[in-house]
This record gives C-alpha cells, sequence and structure tokens, in this order.
C-alpha cells in the first residue's frame, strides 16, 4: 500500500538519519511474499515505465523477480523514508553484471539500480539523500573503491542526482536494451566531498 508505515517484521540492513531530511532513510532486503504487489505497481507506473520496461503481468514480474533474488551476485532492497516503504533498489558486483563487459571492472565494484515508486515521493528531493545512504551501505564492504551506474541517456533528472551524490560520467555504452551513461563515484571522492 502506498504511503503506509510498517512495522519491519524483517529488520533493515542498512539503516541511518538524514540530517537535512529530518527523516530516516533504511532498506532491508526483499521478500517477495511480502513485496510482490507493491513492486508490481511500481513497476508498471508512469514515471517507471519508460526506464525499466517491466510492464509484465503480476506471475512474470514474480519470476523475474524470484531470478534476481536467486542470484549470488546482486541483493535487492526495499528503500524507506520513515519506515515508510517508497522504493526499490538492486545492489550487484560490477564484474559480475553485463556493465563490467564495457569498462575494466574490479572483482570488489558495486553497481546501483533504483525507482522510486509512489508519486508523491517525486520530486521532492528525496532521491540523492536515498542515493547517498545506500551508497554509504556499499562502501562498508572494504573492498569497494568503486560505485558504478548506468542511468538510462534520457533520464536527465536522475543523472542529475548521481552527480549531486559523487558520480562522475564516463562515456555512453550501448546496452542491450537502452543507451545508458556510464557513472562512477570513488570511496574517495564520496567520503571527502560527498558522505
Amino acid at each position: 500500500m502506498t504511503g503506509h508505515r510498517e512495522t519491519v517484521r524483517s529488520g533493515y540492513s542498512f539503516h541511518t538519519f538524514d540530517e537535512e531530511l529530518g527523516k530516516a532513510i533504511s532498506f532491508r532486503e526483499v521478500d517477495l511474499e511480502r513485496d510482490l504487489g507493491r513492486l508490481h505497481t511500481w513497476l508498471n507506473s508512469d514515471h517507471v515505465l519508460p526506464y525499466w520496461q517491466q510492464n509484465d503481468p503480476l506471475p512474470r514480474v514474480h519470476e523475474t523477480l524470484r531470478k534476481r533474488a536467486s542470484d549470488p551476485h546482486q541483493t535487492l532492497y526495499i528503500g524507506y523514508l520513515d519506515h515508510t516503504p517508497m522504493s526499490y533498489w538492486e545492489s550487484y558486483w560490477a564484474a559480475e553484471d553485463r556493465i563490467g563487459e564495457y569498462y575494466d571492472a574490479d572483482p570488489a565494484d558495486q553497481g546501483v539500480h533504483l525507482l522510486i515508486g509512489p508519486t508523491e515521493y517525486l520530486g521532492k528531493g528525496y532521491a540523492a539523500p536515498l542515493v547517498k545512504a545506500l551508497v554509504a551501505f556499499q562502501f562498508q564492504h572494504p573492498e569497494t573503491e568503486r560505485i558504478v551506474t548506468e542511468p538510462d541517456i534520457r533520464n536527465e533528472t536522475v543523472i542529475h542526482v548521481f552527480e549531486k551524490c559523487g558520480f562522475e560520467p564516463q562515456g555512453e555504452v550501448e546496452l542491450p536494451d537502452k543507451t545508458g551513461l556510464l557513472m562512477f563515484c570513488t570511496r574517495e571522492r564520496f567520503e571527502g566531498e560527498i558522505g
């Protein structure tokens, strides 16, 4: 349910308080039984469809998410603001992902994909604090020195958000489903200038 506070039964994988927003930001791993309905709704939202292209029926979304959740090279998360579920995240090992074929990937590089689900969270300045929190979470892995992402080049809003969070464009990459902008955020830059 959109905008619904919930009691987190499984606990958060990462939790922080953003002083500027005055809100708690948290991530917990996706539980397919619990999250399938909300993820299906979010993936079919008008603002998500152009970039995720997953307007599939519920059984197919279930199968897609089941495959992603069982992939040992990535972890799926639901992102929260003040204990309200409002975003979906994929944190992955870039060298094991298709993006690893487009640059000299280090085995400890991590990547990120995201979407904000309910429309009431769009355009409110929440995306950058959420991205910063997830990147801080990823940099808790001691060997990770770089986070990568490859947003659709048409998605100027999300590219701007990543730039505000310390990501620097590296160039366009032709992926099977989109033209992406490869972007890197180094630990040195994030911890020195952003985090």
